[in-house]
């Protein structure tokens, strides 16, 4: 391997095993109950610092098959570190939460967050600082609306936050506890015209990757748009064709 690309491996690795074993959290990061994150999760965050951007998955493999392999375990399309320093546990809510925390969200789940609250089957992922939960958000939408969580009215009603790093956790927040720009008239216009273009596409089933559906009516002839018929007396059109061969 060549001196320059093997620094670069090098440190590839440390910077890995920086961000999977010690401080995930510091980028937005949160690993599921094994530790795993997903390659495409660690490339949002390396592209974000400066310098990184040229890390693609295959580097990721590179690291894998050099001397720092034993540093890492990989199991399909995820990896972590072989030993954690960190650790947090579903079993121990925080007794004390910061006041406001902010959490991102697309633009279109806006307006529902307003009215609905938020909720998640994996954990909603919340930060003290504003700038964080703007980085975690861009990396769904890059204009994201980034809400405020009251956590104290919140915790009132049941809500346990759960710490991770300079990170929290929940299932889920009242619409009460949560405060954010305003849904305007023209957003739940916008929210209703996607929703009916959505309910208008036709439906299409058992149709293979690749594959396309043909348009009957769009057919320029017009003996074959007529239910999908073959032309009349295409069987004596054919029987000529074979004479005339033969």
């Amino acid at each position: 391997m060549h001196r320059k690309t093997q620094i670069k491996v090098n440190e590839l690795s440390r910077f890995m095993l920086y961000i999977l074993g010690h401080r995930p959290d510091e980028f937005g990061l949160v690993p599921d109950g094994e530790g795993f994150l997903s390659f495409r999760e660690l490339l949002w965050a390396i592209h974000e610092e400066p310098g990184w951007g040229y890390v693609r998955e295959g580097h990721f493999r590179e690291v894998l098959v050099g001397k720092d392999r034993f540093l890492f375990e990989a199991e399909g399309e995820r990896i972590r570190a072989a030993e954690r320093r960190w650790r947090y546990t579903l079993d121990e809510p925080a007794a004390v939460a910061p006041k406001l925390l902010f959490v991102g969200v697309r633009r279109r789940a806006h307006p529902r967050a307003m009215e609905k609250g938020l909720s998640s089957p994996g954990r909603l992922v919340l930060s003290p600082d504003r700038d964080m939960a703007l980085r975690m958000a861009r990396r769904r939408d890059q204009k994201p609306v980034i809400l405020e969580v009251m956590t104290t009215p919140a915790q009132e009603q049941g809500v346990a936050f759960y710490p991770f790093g300079d990170l929290f956790l929940a299932d889920r927040i009242p619409a009460s506890c949560i405060a954010g720009p305003p849904v305007t008239e023209e957003m739940r216009q916008a929210l209703d015209l996607a929703g009916t273009r959505k309910e208008k596409r036709p439906e299409v089933h058992d149709i293979a990757p690749g594959s396309f559906v043909l348009d009957l009516s769009r057919d320029p002839d017009r003996s074959r748009r007529a239910k999908g018929k073959k032309r009349k007396g295409w069987k004596e059109e054919a029987r000529k064709v074979r004479r005339e061969k033969s």
